[in-house]
């Protein structure tokens, strides 16, 4: 499904391309979305992918986070690559991964699943990986893992239930979202806080420019200069 973006603004052509390209945003996620707006980036169109999402035998939670943002992303870009109105275009795809050792958590769906994790994560610390990818204008694929270890404090059977009763954990990985009522559980973070909501900033800004897309010149065409 392509959903086009109104409002975007369009930055100077790049010295490298003499065109600078359209994003593509592979997730659906209001989050993602969010966060890109958060410094000032305003995908032309956004275009889910669907694609297997299951763990390969062996697949550590690394290498999950790494090949499902590949693989969402070309997937995307197949999409974007047969609508003229977005070449030439990068697609941006990401995809995070709780784990407790080499023990991947679920997307929560149901309440079984989000108190087990709360059990799991309860007084002990985890790891938040989100993969990368960005399928290029002339067809690569750049990628990257950012890693993020998060602690939590020891909950109690009331702070538990309280929490499942909100239904703020469903579908959330780990059962839980470090931007809402769950920040009241993390007593050490190490590494990026947005990688634990769904995209670390500073890696994509820093992928996207690489590309032409430079989230700073946006904003500097927002304010007309």
């Amino acid at each position: 499904m392509n959903l086009p973006l109104s409002g975007a603004a369009r930055e100077p052509a790049s010295p490298s391309s003499g065109v600078r390209p359209r994003l593509v945003l592979a997730s659906g996620s209001p989050r993602r979305l969010a966060l890109l707006s958060q410094i000032g980036v305003d995908p032309e169109s956004v275009i889910p992918s669907e694609i297997d999402e299951t763990p390969r035998r062996g697949e550590s939670p690394r290498g999950l986070a790494q090949r499902l943002a590949g693989e969402k992303a070309a997937a995307s870009a197949g999409l974007a690559a047969n609508l003229p109105e977005l070449k030439p275009c990068i697609t941006l795809a990401a995809d995070t991964i709780v784990c407790v050792g080499r023990r991947i958590l679920p997307k929560c769906e149901i309440t079984d699943e989000a108190e087990a994790c709360l059990r799991l994560l309860s007084g002990r610390a985890h790891r938040v990986y989100t993969g990368l990818a960005l399928a290029t204008a002339n067809g690569g694929l750049r990628r990257r893992v950012v890693e993020t270890r998060v602690r939590f404090k020891r909950l109690s059977r009331e702070e538990t239930d309280a929490y499942l009763m909100t239904g703020e954990w469903r579908g959330k990985a780990g059962g839980y979202a470090i931007q809402g009522l769950a920040g009241a559980f993390v007593v050490r973070l190490v590494g990026s806080y947005t990688n634990v909501v769904g995209l670390p900033l500073a890696e994509t800004a820093a992928l996207l420019g690489g590309e032409g897309y430079h989230p700073h010149r946006q904003w500097l065409a927002k304010l007309g200069k």
